[in-house]
């Protein structure tokens, strides 16, 4: 059973497009990592595991690998099976659940291996059979060309579930993508940040949560906490240094200048709620405005940073050309000298706001691929 001082082969998952972000962050944390397709690998401790569950941003899950083997019947899946050590991620009242893909293998039926699996492990373990679980732990199990990787999730429900947002307006933007936002620009909490399209709040509250030092796992429970093999002394020691960061983080910070505005009252009405559950709404500013309303909150050049409408018509029938326009003209005129990002599925759209962009992040939103694109506000003459 793995110790606090054990060495895990480790993998951190992100959305395609968010893998130089995710390596930075780890790197941040101490940890050196290999980016590679959809994630970052690595080799951590104990608490390097613990601490990139708690403090990724960008992060969707990370899994640990628990078994590399061949097999090509489910005679020698079983027989390899029986050696993976299952007892140090299931303890009692544990179900195993398995995530199954294969490809160009003999063993091609996903169903019938996450039962084969799933078998040896109750057996192995000698748990309860798994309708009298009260907890459920994922396995990852990748199948190719015969050669099988199982790995456990670590993180439990997926990372950008923050513990917050129980509120959402429509076409809601998922938090590891509005961190990665905030990451890609640059921007400091010394800055002002204004979203005038902020919906239920999504990038406000997350740049609160970075310019606070707040750890965005802070407030929800993970799945290593009900492994076997946990160690709450050292789970304990993490939690301690990042109540120490986020002290200094308060010091350092000052009064944080962040602002949301949407034409939507409902949605400034869940943007209120989630930023009150997530503790950060006395740094907010969120309000009920129009983009023709909008004004700088402060002298100091910042950050327009903002997740805009996608479809082809707003709710009052008007074309969304129209309103990129006049995003860019209020832009342009009340906010020289600052800088401005889009999150957007069609450049032709953006290219209506009349700003010189490049691009910072290609990746996606749901199901649809977006880019954010970001440029200066320049001074006029």
């Amino acid at each position: 059973m793995p110790s606090p001082s054990s060495r895990h082969d480790a993998f951190a998952v992100c959305t395609p497009g968010l893998e130089q972000l995710l390596e930075g962050e780890l790197r941040r944390l101490g940890i050196r990592g290999r980016v590679g397709t959809g994630g970052v690998a690595f080799r951590a401790t104990t608490r390097e595991l613990y601490a990139a569950n708690l403090w990724s941003r960008v992060a969707t899950r990370v899994v640990v690998r628990a078994a590399r083997f061949e097999a090509r019947s489910f005679a020698e899946l079983e027989r390899a099976a029986r050696r993976v050590d299952w007892a140090s991620w299931l303890g009692p009242g544990t179900r195993p659940v398995f995530r199954v893909s294969s490809r160009s293998s003999r063993l091609y039926h996903t169903g019938a291996i996450g039962q084969r699996l799933g078998a040896v492990a109750e057996h192995v373990t000698g748990h309860a059979p798994s309708g009298d679980a009260t907890s459920e732990q994922l396995f990852v199990v990748r199948v190719r060309r015969d050669a099988f990787t199982i790995s456990v999730d670590s993180s439990g429900e997926a990372l950008h579930r923050r513990g917050w947002r129980l509120a959402t307006a429509k076409a809601p933007l998922r938090e590891t993508l509005a961190a990665a936002m905030l990451l890609a620009t640059g921007w400091q909490p010394d800055r002002p940040l204004v979203d005038p399209f902020c919906g239920s709040g999504t990038i406000p509250i997350e740049a609160a949560l970075l310019g606070t030092g707040r750890p965005p796992g802070a407030d929800r429970a993970f799945a290593f906490q009900r492994w076997p093999s946990f160690a709450p002394g050292t789970w304990a020691s993490v939690l301690a240094s990042a109540s120490r960061a986020e002290r200094e983080a308060a010091k350092r910070c000052g009064t944080l200048v962040i602002v949301g505005r949407d034409r939507d009252a409902g949605a400034i009405e869940a943007a209120t709620a989630n930023a009150e559950r997530a503790g950060v709404a006395h740094h907010l500013d969120l309000q009920r405005a129009s983009i023709s309303e909008l004004q700088p909150p402060a002298s100091t050049p910042g950050w327009i940073l903002t997740n805009p409408p996608y479809g082809k018509r707003i709710a009052s029938g008007g074309d969304l050309r129209d309103l990129y326009a006049r995003l860019g003209q209020v832009a342009r005129t009340l906010f020289a000298g600052w800088s401005i990002g889009l999150l957007v599925t069609d450049r032709r759209l953006a290219a209506q706001a009349a700003v010189p962009f490049e691009e910072r992040i290609r990746s996606s939103n749901g199901a649809l691929a977006v880019s954010l694109l970001t440029g200066e506000l320049r001074t006029p003459g």
